[in-house]
């Protein structure tokens, strides 16, 4: 493991106010206590994230990402509002473990207690999201990199990465201790292994066709299996 940096604090004048932390700069290299603490002290507007104990200041953003990022977070919060137990997140900080902590475009979790990987840590998002979403473009190596690494060590269940790039979508399943990409089905359709009924089109999501992603979705919603996952999720073990 890195040995992990002196963040650069000085003794506190007993008479004064605590030294200020130093700000985060990328490609530093720390543990995740530490980033939190120095991320904690950012500027309001300020973003970060730590992948593989180090520490990424993202780029600017663009029209295509943040359209893209607004349909997904649609077709997410549609999932949600029908399935009581689940919770979609948009740029939620989730604590991993020692060495990442990132803020992923979109994630989806089960908060029934004793179903779900996460618990709710000083109102961060603390443990693995079942499923976790990215919009990548100039991430795309972080992405498919070090960020799924990091996902496929912290117990990541369902990882997708939409390419803007490459014109397409790449879902990843967990299988045993690994993320393995899978396909769609004949129809185009991706269909969640971890949340019944959650069905994508991925050639309307990357020609950000909101109304078709959004009519998929609800027939992914009126199977027989989105309504066991709501029962199942109304009574836990």
């Amino acid at each position: 493991m890195a040995s992990v940096p002196s963040t650069g604090r000085q003794p506190a004048d007993a008479n004064g106010p605590p030294p200020a932390l130093p700000p985060l700069r990328h490609g530093e290299r720390m543990d995740q206590k530490t980033f939190h603490a120095r991320y904690e002290a950012m500027p309001p507007d300020f973003r970060a994230e730590l992948i593989g104990g180090v520490v990424h200041v993202p780029s600017p953003l663009k029209r295509q990402h943040g359209r893209v990022h607004a349909k997904v977070i649609q077709w997410l919060s549609e999932y949600e509002d029908a399935t009581p137990g689940t919770e979609a997140f948009d740029n939620a900080s989730a604590i991993l473990d020692e060495q990442a902590e990132p803020q992923p475009d979109a994630c989806l979790l089960i908060v029934v207690p004793g179903l779900g990987q996460t618990r709710n840590e000083d109102d961060y998002i603390t443990g693995a999201p079942e499923l976790i979403v990215e919009v990548a473009e100039t991430s795309e190596p972080v992405d498919l990199g070090a960020k799924r690494a990091d996902y496929e060590r912290a117990g990541v269940r369902e990882y997708i990465v939409v390419s803007l790039r490459q014109r397409r979508v790449i879902w990843f399943v967990r299988r045993g201790t690994s993320l393995e990409e899978v396909g769609p089905g004949p129809d185009g359709v991706f269909r969640s292994e971890v949340f019944p009924g959650l069905w994508l089109d991925a050639a309307a999501l990357l020609r950000q066709d909101g109304r078709r992603v959004l009519e998929v979705l609800r027939q992914g919603l009126a199977t027989p299996e989105h309504a066991a996952f709501i029962t199942r999720l109304a009574a836990p073990p």
